[in-house]
């Protein structure tokens, strides 16, 4: 049955095709309107993450979750359907993401190739980290109080940020510098780190996620 909740998921998405032509028309536009087109990367691969809410949105409209559960369908694949939707669905639009960057990049010699490929490495897994946050509160909350959560969440994760950059100033290390002193067989097993660290907290959500549907009634 995940098969035909994919199917069900890509057919909505196939209405909403003016919306990410306006999207991609976007990218492209400021991809040239700007000296670095690196964003762009980010840019689609979090509007991707993002549609998936869209697909979970339209399930509870008019209560859609009462009937499409009185089908053969048991929550936890419903659940694992989301992620793996979501997961084709970011990784697709970051994929294109990289190759418009790439080419604009390329073309105006902004960034080497290298360069680029670290870039969308690094971003992965935020996608991903992305995904496993927004879903489970999207089930759990429901549309509105969904997005307030969700952008609380990300407040928090701010917060941590400024935090640490203030510990550092405390202690006088130049985060920066040390960055850039990293090596690139250093960057490699950071990014190799980040990107499994991101699976498994994924797997965590997806357990989140079915506890959370297996309580929920409809």
């Amino acid at each position: 049955m995940m098969k035909g909740l994919l199917i069900k998921d890509f057919r909505l998405m196939k209405t909403q095709k003016n919306f990410f032509l306006i999207i991609i028309a976007i990218a492209v536009f400021m991809s040239i309107a700007s000296s670095d087109s690196s964003f762009v990367i980010g840019f689609l691969g979090c509007i991707g993450s993002i549609f998936t809410l869209s697909s979970i949105s339209y399930d509870e409209f008019d209560n859609g979750n009462a009937f499409l559960f009185s089908l053969p369908i048991t929550r936890k694949t419903y659940v694992l359907e989301k992620y793996s939707f979501g997961l084709i669905v970011a990784c697709t639009s970051w994929l294109f993401g990289t190759v418009i960057n790439m080419i604009f990049s390329l073309f105006k010699n902004t960034a080497t190739l290298n360069e680029i490929l670290l870039t969308a490495l690094l971003v992965l897994p935020i996608i991903i980290l992305l995904l496993s946050v927004m879903i489970p509160f999207q089930l759990k909350f429901g549309g509105e109080k969904g997005r307030i959560a969700i952008l609380g969440a990300v407040g928090i994760v701010a917060v941590i940020g400024v935090i640490i950059v203030k510990i550092a100033d405390l202690l006088h290390i130049d985060l920066e510098a040390l960055l850039n002193n990293l090596t690139t067989l250093s960057i490699g097993m950071i990014l190799i780190i980040a990107l499994l660290a991101s699976l498994l907290i994924m797997l965590l959500s997806i357990r989140i996620s079915i506890s959370i549907m297996k309580k929920k009634d409809f």
